[in-house]
């Protein structure tokens, strides 16, 4: 079943008539029912930032302001009291008209991608503008320029009317950091269920909402839906504002799908009412802004990026420094992201830099490296105040306390100062040619790394106060996804700079570099961890190592280093970890190290990456993970370029993926279909140049499958 759909409506100037000429399209129908939008709007609590306390310590990773969506800088798209004198007088107009043409307020042939009349709530929301909201429409005119664009093109390619871009306007003002009371969410104001369900990932460290492509992409898809189900897009414009479920049933009360008419009885609120003739007038303004009185805006350009593919826990800070940016210019780029780094649930993630700075941000991310410092703040003693409560308050132990200030008792007097240590993160850049190990790890070259064995009862919170690092390079240098989770028996490392680069978190003086304390040093030998050099002076050869078929292999002893394995049988450290599948340099006494080959198992060979390929890509062609690719090559990432060459060990050289064609049926999506043949959306996007999430019935889909799969 098909229905149409008004794609131009052409307003023709008589002198005393008009005419309307629609073009007509088929879409497909849909049958959904979800909740999208409570109409009351909140003026936002500002809440605390996501931050590192003293010692290293973290705030939850989450706060209840963020379980619910909402971030520091996150602005109410309309002040509640602005909302409530806006409805009172609205009412004071009286009843609703059925409208006429909007050609009676033009002499010139005007062409609207949406069904645009006029009556007295119309004229309303024009004066509404124009007059004392003036300077706030004048902003959302700027703002359009770095939306629209992007905003008509998706929905052009889905073929629904291009003036449709103006609701993203009335819903936020084009301001992705829009939130409502209803815990809606960016520039589309989703919720959260109707955001999960049209595709948009939501959760701890990414919120899409705000993401103005993907969200935008959602919100064409439910506009699609809306329409599909109800032929109007006044009642679909409602509808996304109030829901399907409530149209559906003001449609059954009044038996009729005319808004005008709909709009003329008390079903509806008057919060959705007004929907219709708001963004009626913000399509008349802003396609004449200079006739209603907005000359001389000043858009801002449309938005455009490259993105970098990143390594999990990347910070904002350090690719602001790879790439010679502020980090609240990347942060605008990536408003999706609810934390300072990027996901851990990901190996790697499109993280987007301004246009020309892809090419610096690749070359200058690896030689980024973490610097953790100390710093000292002032507490000054309350009257009744405690040890024990300034210790809670700051996240210490009464050690570190007393330590800092040179104290031997734990008794306080009122006005007393007390220094109170505290751990901040830079980043700073390597010297051109060298490679911060780890990725952003905070290792000097030639530093030292402690094993931790995890005990009973251990959590990240008490280990980064132990080593005085922040918990997110806690989870950087052991490739932890989940920081909250660490068991018991667990081997962590820990990267200890050189004493000229490292300040203890313990330090008696503020500005004086300080090894570890003997507090800390006696709690790592309780866990029988021993230091290890990354570096050192190479040995002569010794035997112990013995071999078989697969090949020769060495017994690590007390006092090896896989630097110094390397150097005694002609390897350095990366050959010798490829050939072990090792991620780090972590070895144990007792380790048997593979260190030559016999054979080669399979068939092993050179790839030369071409433009387009994706690791992906290159394991499903050759029927073997990207993860194998990833230790092969010692990639600390997904991202790859043209140009570059990974090894492959395959079982058959000559097994490619064979091409397919898929006919889309009804009820058939892209991630019905990605999930059946277990693929990616994005793969079948990739492979058919789909530029949307849109498929029909009857479309034939390239699909890559693996032979004999």
């Amino acid at each position: 079943m098909s229905i149409t759909r008004p794609i131009i409506y052409k307003i023709l100037t008589t002198s005393c008539c008009f005419v309307v000429l629609a073009a007509c399209a088929p879409v497909k129908t849909g049958d959904l029912d979800r909740e999208h939008h409570a109409q009351r709007i909140v003026a936002v609590e500002q809440s605390p930032d996501f931050n590192w306390g003293p010692s290293g310590d973290y705030s939850p990773l989450l706060s209840s302001t963020e379980e619910e969506g909402r971030l520091q800088g996150d602005v109410e798209p309309e002040p509640e009291q602005t909302k409530d004198q806006e409805l009172q007088e609205l009412e004071l107009l009286g009843e609703w008209e059925q409208g006429i043409p909007a050609d009676t307020y033009s002499d010139d042939v005007v062409e609207y991608a949406f069904p645009v009349t006029l009556n007295r709530q119309v004229q309303y929301y024009l004066d509404f503008f124009m007059g004392k909201h003036h300077n706030s429409f004048a902003v959302w005119l700027s703002r359009s320029g770095r939306f629209l664009p992007i905003i008509q093109e998706r929905l052009a390619e889905a073929g629904l009317p291009e003036d449709l871009a103006y609701l993203a306007m009335i819903e936020s003002g084009y301001n992705e950091r829009a939130y409502s009371r209803a815990r809606a969410v960016g520039l589309w104001q989703f919720i959260k269920s109707t955001g999960i369900n049209y595709g948009l990932e939501i959760n701890t460290y990414v919120d899409e909402r705000r993401d103005p492509v993907k969200s935008t992409q959602a919100a064409v898809s439910y506009l699609e839906d809306l329409y599909s189900e109800f032929g109007s897009w006044y009642l679909a414009v409602a509808a996304y504002n109030a829901g399907e479920g409530k149209i559906r049933k003001a449609i059954k009360k009044y038996n009729t799908t005319d808004f005008w008419e709909i709009a003329q009885g008390n079903y509806l609120k008057l919060e959705t009412k007004r929907y219709v003739p708001k963004l009626i007038a913000a399509i008349l303004i802003a396609r004449e802004p200079e006739k209603y009185g907005f000359a001389n805006i000043e858009y801002e350009p449309p938005l455009a990026y490259e993105t970098v593919e990143v390594p999990r826990w990347t910070a904002f800070k350090a690719v602001a420094l790879a790439g010679d940016m502020e980090s609240a210019v990347l942060k605008r780029y990536n408003n999706e992201l609810r934390k300072e780094f990027t996901p851990p649930d990901k190996a790697s993630y499109p993280f987007k830099v301004p246009v020309g700075k892809k090419e610096q941000v690749e070359k200058n991310l690896p030689r980024v490296q973490a610097v953790v410092t100390t710093g000292f703040k002032t507490h000054t003693v309350r009257k009744g105040e405690t040890l024990d409560r300034v210790c809670r308050k700051y996240g210490l132990t009464k050690t570190v306390v007393l330590k800092s200030n040179k104290l031997k008792s734990s008794g306080l007097q009122a006005g007393q100062r007390l220094r109170i240590p505290y751990q901040t993160t830079a980043y700073q850049m390597l010297p051109e040619g060298s490679v911060a190990k780890g990725y952003m790890a905070a290792e000097a070259v030639g530093g030292n790394f402690i094993l931790h064995k995890v005990r009973p009862g251990e959590t990240v919170s008490h280990l980064s106060r132990l080593y005085s690092v922040p918990v997110y390079l806690i989870a950087a240098w052991n490739d932890i996804i989940d920081i909250s989770r660490i068991r018991a028996g667990q081997q962590l490392i820990f990267y200890v700079q050189s004493s000229e680069n490292r300040v203890a978190g313990v330090a008696a003086d503020g500005n004086q570099v300080k090894k570890l304390t003997s507090e800390r040093k006696k709690e790592v030998v309780q866990n029988d961890t021993k230091p290890q050099q990354v570096q050192g002076k190479p040995v002569a050869p010794q035997n112990n190592f013995d071999s078989d078929d697969s090949g020769q292999y060495y017994l690590v002893k007390e006092g090896d280093s896989l630097w110094k394995i390397a150097r005694q049988f002609d390897l350095d450290s990366k050959e010798l970890r490829q050939l072990n599948g090792l991620a780090t340099n972590i070895i144990h006494p007792g380790d048997r190290l593979l260190v030559a080959n016999s054979q080669p198992t399979g068939s092993e060979f050179y790839y030369l990456v071409r433009s387009g390929d994706s690791l992906w890509d290159i394991a499903r062609k050759y029927r073997i993970s990207a993860t194998e690719i990833k230790r092969w090559n010692n990639l600390p990432s997904n991202m790859i370029h043209p140009g570059d060459q990974l090894l492959l060990r395959v079982a058959d050289a000559e097994a490619p993926m064979l091409d397919t064609f898929y006919q889309v049926r009804n009820g058939d999506s892209l991630w019905t279909i990605a999930r059946m043949h277990k693929i990616s959306p994005e793969e079948i996007k990739r492979w058919n140049n789909l530029k949307g999430n849109t498929i029909y019935p009857g479309n034939r889909l390239l699909l890559k499958l693996a032979s004999g799969g």
